[in-house]
């Protein structure tokens, strides 16, 4: 039995599309902005950094830089987006973000732009992403009836971002200037705000308690390891990042580039937006009784990433395969996102995905940063085989935790009552 048929028996008729709320519309173009301008963010600083003669070093300091506060605040993050609410947070956060970008913008526009000033934008950048994430999970649910189609949408918008915002920096340092590129990316930052201000009906949700800091955090705290299923995942899953996600980008890379040269690496790249948003369309459609298991099942597939450059498959094969995988990875991730959402109350929502964000980010950059040497001395052909194996390994010890394996599909938490149509609607009187 599918999601609607459930609530047809309820006799509450089939989940309305999201799309049929002004809410999810000014949130759908938020995010999109906001996920066009991160995709755009990377490119422009290390084509930048280089371009300015700081070298590789200085890439790896100016992305360090943004890293480190989304890692160390991002469960500050959200804390305050269950106390202030998530809209507040999320267009604070991009009103710093526009402005670190205009000065970025403006730095460069001036010439003799040091690395300490790339860092230190950058630094801010980061914080106020840590700002940003936490409240993305809770607004779902706020938005849209249907929060797993919601998720499906939303990592559609996310796959294009991917393919688009990369190339757009790219031709517009090569093409414009370096500036240009970072006040593009401001004026994306400044859409998503623009998306995100009618939302504000939205904070009859806040959290009034006068309960400190702390607490705050240990009650986040609580909340995330009362579910099995939730840190199960998330433990698994940082181990994931360690040996599979942190080497399979940089080593993979460089053995594609090898194998097909730069452009045929382009193509398969490609090939892996693409599976991405196809699993995205499969995330609208199907609707498991059990999304854990459907969605590890689907992550099965993303082991074929790391294992085609490993063993040289053609490049037919491998497209195919990078397609492949990014439809599994792109499938998980919504019923993931939708498990988590329907799950967890309203109320805490931004803090378990705080804990949800920083056990699932925290190690990659480790594991990036290992794989180059342990790839000197082993070969980044059997690191990658390796990591292939322990994906298979991981995926299957999820299976193995009943909590996880056996968690039901939930359409909305609890707290969180069904919106009417509010097609017309002004967001204040639509507001759960």
């Amino acid at each position: 039995m599918t999601t609607d048929d459930t609530a047809a028996a309820h006799g509450a008729g089939p989940l309305p599309s999201p799309w049929r709320s002004r809410l999810f519309r000014l949130f759908f173009t938020a995010r999109s902005a906001s996920l066009l301008a991160d995709g755009m963010l990377m490119v422009s600083v290390t084509t930048s950094v280089l371009g300015s003669g700081f070298g590789a070093t200085g890439v790896g300091y100016a992305l360090a830089a943004w890293m480190a506060p989304i890692v160390l605040l991002i469960l500050f993050g959200g804390v305050l987006a269950d106390r202030f609410t998530p809209q507040l947070m999320m267009v604070g956060a991009d009103a710093v973000r526009v402005v670190a970008m205009l000065v970025m913008a403006g730095l460069f526009a001036a010439g003799g732009v040091r690395l300490w000033q790339i860092m230190a934008l950058m630094a801010v950048s980061g914080a106020a992403t840590a700002m940003f994430q936490p409240g993305l999970a809770s607004i779902v649910p706020r938005v849209a009836d249907d929060i797993q189609r919601a998720n499906a949408l939303l990592r559609i918008s996310e796959s294009m971002a991917t393919l688009i915002g990369p190339g757009l920096a790219g031709f517009l340092v090569a093409y414009g200037d370096r500036a240009v590129s970072f006040l593009v990316i401001a004026v994306a930052y400044a859409v998503s705000a623009g998306g995100l201000l009618p939302l504000r009906g939205l904070a009859a949700e806040r959290d009034e308690s006068d309960d400190p800091m702390w607490r705050r955090l240990a009650t986040g705290w609580h909340e995330f390891r009362s579910r099995t299923w939730l840190w199960g995942v998330i433990s698994l899953w940082a181990v994931y990042g360690l040996f599979v996600f942190g080497p399979s980008l940089p080593l993979g890379a460089a053995l594609l580039t090898e194998q097909h040269g730069a452009t045929g690496y382009g193509w398969i790249a490609s090939a892996d937006g693409l599976g991405t948003i196809v699993g995205g369309l499969l995330g609208m459609r199907v609707r498991p009784r059990r999304p854990l298991v459907a969605g590890v099942g689907a992550m099965f597939f993303f082991a074929l990433n790391p294992l085609a450059p490993a063993l040289g498959w053609n490049f037919a094969v491998t497209a195919v395969t990078g397609m492949i995988a990014g439809c599994g990875f792109a499938f998980w991730g919504v019923m993931w996102a939708t498990s988590v959402q329907s799950h967890v109350p309203l109320a805490v929502l931004s803090r378990v995905s705080a804990y949800d964000i920083a056990g699932s980010i925290m190690v990659i950059p480790l594991g990036r940063a290992l794989a180059g040497p342990v790839a000197d001395d082993f070969g980044a052909d059997r690191v990658l085989l390796f990591s292939s194996a322990v994906s298979f390994l991981l995926l299957g010890a999820m299976l193995c935790v009943p909590a996880i394996r056996r968690l039901r599909r939930r359409d909305r938490p609890a707290d969180a009552p069904l919106l009417r149509d509010e097609r017309s609607a002004p967001a204040e009187t639509t507001a759960p």
